[in-house]
């Protein structure tokens, strides 16, 4: 996958692999999903495009915690989440696909959170 993609010019920015007995599950996010999509499918990948929601917190123990609170409190669920830092900006980037996307960006930009 990551051969294909790269030979097409497609620069995946996060990943996450989770594997069951029968099959794996590749996450990413591309810098260009449309087409990232569309080039897997034609080598033969079973292609699935998800919403989810990238938010910036400080890059320090704890800087997930406000974010994950934020959430609860408002009974948000996190199906799965990822994250990944920046050092050379001082923070980190977290990933998550969650049950009312657009309710959750509402809570977080409202909170002063920056979404990507």
């Amino acid at each position: 996958m990551a051969r294909i993609l790269g030979k097409h010019g497609i620069n995946m920015r996060a990943l996450t692999v989770a594997e069951t007995i029968d099959y794996g599950v590749v996450r990413f996010i591309a810098d260009n999903p449309e087409k990232a999509a569309d080039v897997l499918r034609n080598h033969g990948f079973t292609v699935s495009e998800t919403d989810v929601i990238a938010v910036v917190v400080p890059d320090r123990p704890g800087g997930l915690a406000g974010v994950l609170k934020l959430l609860s409190e408002n009974n948000l669920n996190i199906e799965y989440l990822y994250c990944f830092s920046e050092p050379e900006k001082d923070r980190a980037i977290d990933v998550m696909r969650i049950e009312n996307t657009e309710l959750a960006e509402q809570i977080l930009k409202s909170a002063g959170f920056e979404l990507l």
